[in-house]
């Protein structure tokens, strides 16, 4: 996409979400007064947080700050060698969707899994039986199935599903209203299909979710060295663009695992979010 083709610069804070992992030094009580306090809309809300509070207190908590919960972090994990360990892992995908639906969210973030030692086709495989025995539980509860395709760093040992094109043709091949995409500018800002696949998910009603960091040119550690939003390599204001045209108007969802940040003052850290989201999204 072309520099003069990116859209404006964000004037407010009125679509910014921030996942509780983001704030990991934080309890669940801690991170949603302190985003209430910044004036942080909402709260995406990881398991770890929700089971340690309890989730009829966790839903009580937010409710309370006057948060919404765009989506619960995380599901999924479909993909093992035995059949048992496989029906384990969609009787805990069940119990995450009760959660959402308790929690006050309608989307549920899959990250998909794999298995060293089953095949990533096989693997695939068993991500779309999984996610289709899951559909009729998620009609029930009212709750969304967001895929989240990871970077092929992660194929060996988290997702199969690298590429958006293999989460929309994974989607497609589902054929179901539930079932869709989050996009996770970490995840896909190298793929050279980005904005044709981006239009595609927009274009089948499937773009479900949006989530924003950046990418530290000489990253030390390949899970915890996400960066703030302008400090990287990633063209976020160019693929927030892409979103938008596509269609979609949901939450911009910041998600950063630092080291480097959780060490600071929360609190200037929400301040440093709200910055770098006004001045590079």
């Amino acid at each position: 996409m072309a520099e003069e083709a990116f859209g404006a610069p964000l004037r407010d804070c009125r679509r910014l979400a921030i996942h509780s992992r983001t704030l990991q030094p934080l309890d669940l009580r801690a991170c949603v007064a302190l985003c209430a306090a910044k004036g942080i809309a909402g709260v995406s809300l990881w398991r770890d947080v929700v089971h340690a509070a309890g989730v009829a207190r966790a839903a009580e908590l937010v409710r309370e700050a006057g948060l919404a919960v765009p989506e619960l972090v995380r599901g999924g994990f479909f993909v093992h060698d035995s059949a048992a360990a496989r029906a384990a892992a969609l009787d805990e995908n069940r119990r995450c969707l009760d959660e959402a639906r308790a929690l006050g969210t309608d989307l549920l973030c899959l990250v998909p899994g794999t298995a060293p030692g089953v095949p990533l086709a096989r693997a695939r495989e068993q991500v779309r039986d999984a996610v289709e025995r899951l559909v009729p539980y998620a009609d029930a509860a009212g709750v969304r199935l967001g895929l989240e395709p990871l970077h092929p760093m992660y194929a060996a040992d988290k997702s199969c599903i690298n590429r958006l094109r293999d989460a929309n043709d994974l989607c497609e091949a589902i054929g179901a209203a539930c079932v869709g995409v989050i996009v996770d500018v970490y995840h896909v800002w190298w793929d050279p299909e980005l904005e044709g696949e981006i239009a595609r998910t927009g274009a089948a009603g499937r773009l479900f979710g949006f989530h924003l960091c950046d990418w530290r040119v000489e990253t030390r550690d390949l899970l915890l060295d996400r960066e703030l939003m302008g400090r990287g390599c990633i063209p976020l204001r160019a693929i927030r663009t892409m979103v938008e045209r596509a269609g979609f108007g949901g939450w911009h969802e910041v998600e950063i695992f630092s080291r480097d940040y959780w060490a600071m003052d929360q609190g200037e850290f929400v301040d440093a979010i709200k910055a770098a989201y006004l001045g590079c999204c």
